[in-house]
């Protein structure tokens, strides 16, 4: 039996619908409040109330009664749900599950990666690494319409830049509370225009032997940078299927000699996760002595 404990919010009607209903619940159920209250009850509770609740409902002796009865088999049928939801597991051990696909490309490119609880700039670190660029170039999110992103960076790119900063936000503060999927998107390189749709699946909890973030799965390489984006990618995979283009060789060298599209591999995507990106930072400081020699 589920002993952690969740609040429902309850008018006085309601609490003392339940009250009448198991009256060994009196003594927590604050019935001298005539306000809302939020009481804790544990799953097993939730469901001897939610059942009773829906027992009594036929034999209602008013309306008002009637309608209290449907109200708190409303409100615990949801907070069962959530119970066995997020709410479920506590706070520091929630793995959150992202898909990332990288629109107007077919076939599709796609990545799945689960992450504790981090700041949405390291969602954008295991966003980087897990697709497979390099970190070169700005990026943002969008969150419900709200842009979310390094304000450092992104404020000497456009004085008037307003947004939240995603090195404060955490990824716990922008999921549903309820644990239920959300789209949102991320975009990279504002030159060559990457942009990618990240769905929130859910979330789970954390294994202790398992070591993270981690890439699960995925599909096909993302396209080497500063190829001109999702246009000039066209262009680039034409030319080195092709020994005969004009820019063979050329996009053959920029791509480093190889490159396959169909090539993904989740073990690697993963190891890049966990070894992270430099911090950009840092090497500033490091290249300033070199810049003024």
């Amino acid at each position: 039996m589920n002993q952690q404990s969740f609040g429902v919010s309850l008018t006085q009607p309601q609490r003392v619908a339940i009250a009448e209903l198991l009256p060994q619940l009196v003594d927590r159920l604050k019935l001298d409040a005539k306000r809302q209250v939020k009481i804790e009850f544990t799953v097993s509770l939730m469901k001897a109330i939610w059942w009773s609740a829906g027992e009594a409902v036929p034999t209602a002796v008013s309306g008002a009664k009637r309608n209290s009865l449907r109200c708190i088999i409303a409100a615990f049928r949801q907070a069962i749900q959530d119970a066995h939801g997020i709410a479920a597991i506590p706070p520091s051990k929630r793995l959150y599950q992202f898909k990332i696909t990288l629109l107007n490309i077919e076939p599709v490119i796609w990545r799945r990666i689960q992450v504790e609880n981090c700041s949405v700039d390291k969602l954008h670190e295991c966003v980087q690494t897990a697709m497979g660029w390099t970190n070169s170039h700005l990026h943002q999110f969008e969150i419900q319409g709200i842009v979310c992103g390094d304000l450092e960076l992104l404020s000497g790119e456009c004085d008037s830049f307003v947004g939240t900063n995603s090195l404060e936000t955490m990824v716990s503060d922008i999921v549903p509370q309820s644990g239920a999927r959300f789209r949102f998107s991320y975009e990279y390189d504002f030159g060559d225009r990457w942009e990618h749709e990240v769905v929130f699946e859910g979330c789970l909890p954390t294994d202790q032997s398992v070591r993270y973030p981690l890439c699960l799965e995925g599909e096909r390489a993302c396209p080497p940078e500063d190829v001109g984006g999702v246009d000039g990618y066209g262009e680039f995979l034409a030319a080195i299927a092709d020994a005969y283009h004009s820019e063979h060789k050329e996009w053959m060298a920029w791509a480093g000699g190889d490159f396959d599209s169909n090539r993904f591999d989740a073990t690697a995507a993963t190891k890049d996760m966990q070894r992270g990106l430099p911090d950009w930072r840092q090497l500033q400081c490091q290249l300033k002595p070199l810049a003024s020699r």
